[in-house]
Protein backbone atom coordinates (compact mmCIF):
# COMPACT_ATOMS: atom_id res chain seq x y z
CA UNK A 1 0.00 0.00 0.00
CA UNK A 2 1.88 3.57 -1.23
CA UNK A 3 2.05 5.75 1.99
CA UNK A 4 -0.25 8.39 0.12
CA UNK A 5 -3.45 5.45 0.24
CA UNK A 6 -2.77 5.00 4.15
CA UNK A 7 -5.75 6.46 5.47
CA UNK A 8 -3.71 7.44 8.47
CA UNK A 9 -1.36 9.32 6.58
CA UNK A 10 -3.37 12.35 7.02
CA UNK A 11 -2.56 16.17 7.16
CA UNK A 12 -4.52 17.88 9.73
CA UNK A 13 -5.14 21.45 10.83
CA UNK A 14 -6.43 23.76 13.22
CA UNK A 15 -9.57 23.65 10.94
CA UNK A 16 -10.03 19.85 11.55
CA UNK A 17 -10.33 18.75 7.55
CA UNK A 18 -7.94 16.45 6.49
CA UNK A 19 -5.69 17.70 4.08
CA UNK A 20 -7.29 21.53 4.08
CA UNK A 21 -4.24 24.08 3.45
CA UNK A 22 -6.39 26.92 4.19
CA UNK A 23 -6.14 26.36 7.82
CA UNK A 24 -7.18 28.64 10.67
CA UNK A 25 -3.55 30.80 11.03
CA UNK A 26 -2.41 31.98 14.45
CA UNK A 27 -3.98 35.63 13.39
CA UNK A 28 -7.49 34.07 12.77
CA UNK A 29 -7.17 32.37 15.83
CA UNK A 30 -6.46 35.44 18.01
CA UNK A 31 -9.39 37.14 16.49
CA UNK A 32 -11.50 34.29 17.53
CA UNK A 33 -10.36 33.52 20.79
CA UNK A 34 -12.35 36.50 22.44
CA UNK A 35 -15.45 35.27 21.13
CA UNK A 36 -14.96 31.72 22.37
CA UNK A 37 -14.08 33.29 26.06
CA UNK A 38 -17.37 35.33 25.67
CA UNK A 39 -19.24 32.31 25.01
CA UNK A 40 -17.51 29.79 27.27
CA UNK A 41 -17.01 32.30 30.42
CA UNK A 42 -17.38 29.63 33.49
CA UNK A 43 -14.53 27.27 31.38
CA UNK A 44 -12.69 30.62 30.26
CA UNK A 45 -12.55 31.28 34.54
CA UNK A 46 -11.78 27.37 35.38
CA UNK A 47 -8.53 27.87 32.89
CA UNK A 48 -7.67 30.79 34.41
CA UNK A 49 -7.67 29.92 38.01
CA UNK A 50 -5.93 26.59 37.88
CA UNK A 51 -3.32 28.36 35.33
CA UNK A 52 -2.86 30.65 38.57
CA UNK A 53 -2.62 28.42 40.89
CA UNK A 54 -0.39 26.39 39.21
CA UNK A 55 1.69 29.29 39.03
CA UNK A 56 1.90 30.21 42.54
CA UNK A 57 2.59 26.39 43.29
CA UNK A 58 5.57 26.46 41.48
CA UNK A 59 6.53 29.49 42.72
CA UNK A 60 5.95 28.95 46.32
CA UNK A 61 7.87 25.20 45.79
CA UNK A 62 11.03 27.55 43.96
CA UNK A 63 11.43 30.29 47.41
CA UNK A 64 10.19 27.50 50.27
CA UNK A 65 12.78 26.48 52.45
CA UNK A 66 11.71 23.07 52.53
CA UNK A 67 12.94 20.30 49.65
CA UNK A 68 11.22 17.46 48.73
CA UNK A 69 13.10 14.85 47.72
CA UNK A 70 12.70 11.52 45.76
CA UNK A 71 14.12 8.49 47.40
CA UNK A 72 16.62 8.67 44.73
CA UNK A 73 17.32 12.03 46.07
CA UNK A 74 17.55 10.79 49.71
CA UNK A 75 19.84 7.37 48.72
CA UNK A 76 22.30 10.78 47.15
CA UNK A 77 22.14 12.32 50.83
CA UNK A 78 22.50 9.77 53.18
CA UNK A 79 25.15 8.93 51.22
CA UNK A 80 26.70 12.76 50.93
CA UNK A 81 26.17 14.00 54.15
CA UNK A 82 24.61 11.34 56.69
CA UNK A 83 21.03 13.12 57.15
CA UNK A 84 19.06 12.57 60.23
CA UNK A 85 16.05 10.85 59.41
CA UNK A 86 12.57 11.53 61.01
CA UNK A 87 10.05 9.31 60.41
CA UNK A 88 6.29 10.70 61.71
CA UNK A 89 4.46 7.35 60.49
CA UNK A 90 2.42 5.95 63.39
CA UNK A 91 4.51 3.15 65.69
CA UNK A 92 2.36 0.22 64.25
CA UNK A 93 3.57 1.47 60.41
CA UNK A 94 7.60 2.20 61.98
CA UNK A 95 7.40 -1.11 63.29
CA UNK A 96 6.33 -2.58 59.71
CA UNK A 97 8.89 -0.86 57.87
CA UNK A 98 10.99 2.52 57.47
CA UNK A 99 14.56 3.99 55.83
CA UNK A 100 17.01 2.38 57.26
CA UNK A 101 18.50 4.48 60.50
CA UNK A 102 15.35 6.82 60.97
CA UNK A 103 13.82 7.33 64.59
CA UNK A 104 10.50 7.21 64.64
CA UNK A 105 8.83 10.20 66.47
CA UNK A 106 4.94 10.83 67.21
CA UNK A 107 3.73 13.92 66.01
CA UNK A 108 2.33 15.03 69.25
CA UNK A 109 5.95 14.41 70.83
CA UNK A 110 7.60 16.46 67.87
CA UNK A 111 9.24 19.70 69.03
CA UNK A 112 11.99 21.18 67.14
CA UNK A 113 13.37 22.96 70.23
CA UNK A 114 14.13 19.66 72.17
CA UNK A 115 17.68 19.98 73.23
CA UNK A 116 18.78 16.46 71.30
CA UNK A 117 17.42 17.93 67.91
CA UNK A 118 18.62 21.59 68.49
CA UNK A 119 22.12 20.27 68.08
CA UNK A 120 21.27 19.20 64.69
CA UNK A 121 20.78 22.81 63.63
CA UNK A 122 23.56 22.49 61.02
CA UNK A 123 22.53 18.67 59.89
CA UNK A 124 20.86 18.20 57.22
CA UNK A 125 17.32 16.17 58.32
CA UNK A 126 15.03 14.77 56.38
CA UNK A 127 11.20 14.43 57.48
CA UNK A 128 8.94 11.89 56.29
CA UNK A 129 5.97 9.80 57.50
CA UNK A 130 4.11 7.12 56.03
CA UNK A 131 2.98 8.11 52.18
CA UNK A 132 4.13 11.80 52.20
CA UNK A 133 1.15 13.17 52.95
CA UNK A 134 0.61 13.73 56.41
CA UNK A 135 2.67 15.66 58.80
CA UNK A 136 5.58 15.56 57.22
CA UNK A 137 5.54 18.63 55.53
CA UNK A 138 4.24 20.79 58.27
CA UNK A 139 6.66 19.24 60.76
CA UNK A 140 9.53 20.46 57.93
CA UNK A 141 7.88 24.02 58.18
CA UNK A 142 8.55 24.10 62.27
CA UNK A 143 12.05 22.98 61.59
CA UNK A 144 12.29 25.38 59.52
CA UNK A 145 11.02 28.34 61.61
CA UNK A 146 13.06 26.61 64.79
CA UNK A 147 15.91 27.87 62.42
CA UNK A 148 17.38 24.33 60.89
CA UNK A 149 19.29 25.04 57.66
CA UNK A 150 18.64 21.91 55.39
CA UNK A 151 15.57 20.53 56.12
CA UNK A 152 13.84 18.08 53.66
CA UNK A 153 10.74 15.62 53.48
CA UNK A 154 10.32 12.42 51.52
CA UNK A 155 8.45 13.18 48.49
CA UNK A 156 5.71 9.84 49.29
CA UNK A 157 6.94 8.86 52.12
CA UNK A 158 8.45 5.81 53.06
CA UNK A 159 5.76 4.20 50.51
CA UNK A 160 7.46 5.55 47.76
CA UNK A 161 11.29 4.14 49.40
CA UNK A 162 9.68 0.88 49.24
CA UNK A 163 8.12 1.04 45.69
CA UNK A 164 11.53 2.50 45.00
CA UNK A 165 12.94 -0.91 45.86
CA UNK A 166 15.12 0.23 48.30
CA UNK A 167 16.10 -1.49 51.66
CA UNK A 168 13.80 -1.15 54.87
CA UNK A 169 14.19 -1.69 58.24
CA UNK A 170 11.23 -3.56 60.11
CA UNK A 171 11.13 -3.60 63.77
CA UNK A 172 11.34 -0.42 66.40
CA UNK A 173 15.35 0.46 65.24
Amino acid sequence: MPIAACPYNRRFTLSGAPGARSGLTMNDFLHKLPEFIGHHVALSALFVILLLALIVMQISTLFSKVRELTPAGLTALINRENPLLIDLSSIADFEKMHVPGARQVAMSQFDPEKKDLAKAKELPVVVMDKDGRGNSVKAAQRLVKAGFVKVHTLGGGVLAWHAAQLPVAKGNK
